[in-house]
């Protein structure tokens, strides 16, 4: 076999489609996979190409070009250490491992330590855009051993996405890692977003509007300050028609949710780490909920509602709603980035948040003319400690926070479901309060605990003998 620029494990559609597009930028590629019949589906869909399929590990070490670099596209946990421990007695040091895999940080952060001795440069890449952004320009985010970034740099900043400036949407993220973290926030951003953007749906549902309606109401959004990627999406999902049925094919997909754990992961982290994430987390819940669809049908049965609502006259509402899920959407942006500096401030890794928001603005799944200001907002003031208090947002959360007041007075109203704008509202509210009722609840807890509290008039630690 002849010496190749890279190698890639794993040839699922993930997988082929990054090979390709390496190739297509200039890198030759030799590609593996245990299934054999992908193997010989890659040798036919490369014929031509700079790229070949190997017909075992070991012979797709051999046929690298020295350092030795290979892409991991596995499935995350058990799948990438089988890999890894095959391929650690194949490298030496100096060569470049690549997880691109939706990993746990911790888990990128165990296996560069296990690599440690060895020399073998670990990087944990985090990869978004699916199927399309792997063949045509993906967002990437590696972070790891620092070492490895001047050996990757050129064919990651190559096959990855380009921002409207023309800057490639790939940066280095930090050491450890990093750049699975940020991709896990990226996913947990992107869990808010898309129930965001259901929790509109329903209420245009409530509102009597049909799916055709609502898709030419999202392109409407698409072309202002709401244009992303999710919401075009949504807009040609609820144009499409069932060829079986002729109805409109969003009508004839059940209403349960998978989740792959990213979005859970997020939340659990933001737990551990004390930073409020609450409407990443009912993004969560919300798909668990719609899981149990023969309880919430039979639910459906036995619990009463609101009493019937006055219908608010659509084309005001569709305004105030379009200014709501604007305003929910930078509480949830809010909430990620405040996850970044916390595990920033844990781990030491240097975030380049500014690069975080520029990465995120093409090839990504989140991706949206809101990334812009988020990154003008980091840029602005490196050390900003919350989206919510940059200059811009803070006009912006003025002119759009009574909207989704009125948007959630409205859904509570009529008995529709919207735990991601109630929880953004929630947060808003929490966030700009100079006084929370937690001093209530640190005397609760002093009473049956004797866990002391502070005061307001001088310092140190104090504990009340309550009832006495």
């Amino acid at each position: 076999m002849q010496a190749m620029d890279i190698g890639l494990v794993g040839l699922g559609v993930m997988g082929e489609n990054l090979a390709l597009n390496l190739e297509r930028n200039g890198f030759s590629v030799s590609g593996f996979d245990l299934d054999a019949a992908r193997r010989e589906n890659f040798a036919v869909r490369t014929q031509g190409l700079r790229a070949q399929a190997a017909s075992s590990l070991p012979e797709l070490v051999a046929s690298l070009t020295v350092p030795r670099r290979i892409w991991m596209m596995v499935p995350a946990g058990a799948a990438v250490d089988q890999v890894l421990a095959q391929l650690r007695p194949l490298l030496s040091a100096g060569d470049v491992l690549i997880d691109g895999g939706n990993t746990l940080y911790t888990d990128t952060q165990r296996r560069i330590a296990a690599l440690q001795d060895s020399g073998i440069l670990y990087v944990g890449a985090g990869v978004s855009g699916g199927e399309e952004g792997a063949l045509l320009g993906p967002a990437l985010m590696p972070g790891g051993s620092p070492e490895a970034w001047p050996l990757i740099q050129p064919l990651m900043q190559a096959i990855a996405a380009r921002a409207e400036d023309g800057q490639p949407c790939c940066q280095w993220m930090g050491p450890g890692g990093a750049g699975h973290f940020v991709k896990m926030v990226h996913n947990g951003i992107e869990y808010a977003d898309m129930q965001m953007i259901c929790e509109a749906y329903a209420l245009m549902q409530s509102l009597g509007m049909a799916p055709a309606d609502m898709a030419a109401e999202f392109e409407r959004w698409n072309d202002g300050e709401l244009g992303s990627y999710l919401i075009d999406i949504t807009a040609q999902i609820l144009a499409t028609t069932d060829p079986e049925t002729g109805a409109p094919l969003v009508d004839v997909i059940l209403d349960t949710a998978e989740q792959k754990g990213t979005g859970k992961w997020a939340s659990q982290i933001a737990l551990d780490l004390g930073v409020a994430a609450p409407t990443i987390a009912e993004a969560v819940f919300a798909r668990t909920l719609s899981a149990i669809k023969t309880e919430r049908v039979a639910a459906s049965q036995l619990l009463s509602g609101p009493s019937a609502a006055t219908v608010p006259e659509r084309g005001a509402m569709l305004g105030k709603l379009r200014r709501a899920l604007l305003a929910a959407k930078i509480c949830a942006y809010a909430q990620g980035f405040a996850l970044l500096r916390a595990a920033d401030r844990e781990h030491h890794w240097h975030l380049p948040m500014a690069q975080v928001a520029s990465v995120w603005r093409a090839g990504c799944i989140i991706r949206a003319h809101l990334l812009e200001d988020i990154r003008r907002a980091c840029q602005n003031q490196a050390d900003l400690p919350n989206l919510l208090i940059d200059p811009h947002f803070v006009r912006v959360m003025a002119d759009c926070q009574q909207d989704l007041r009125e948007v959630v007075a409205m859904a509570a109203l009529r008995g529709v479901a919207v735990p991601a704008f109630m929880s953004a509202l929630s947060y808003y509210d929490a966030y700009r309060a100079a006084r929370l009722p937690a001093n209530l609840l640190q005397a609760q807890r002093d009473y049956f605990g004797a866990h002391t509290y502070q005061r307001t008039d001088r310092a140190g630690k104090f504990h009340t003998r309550w009832g006495e």
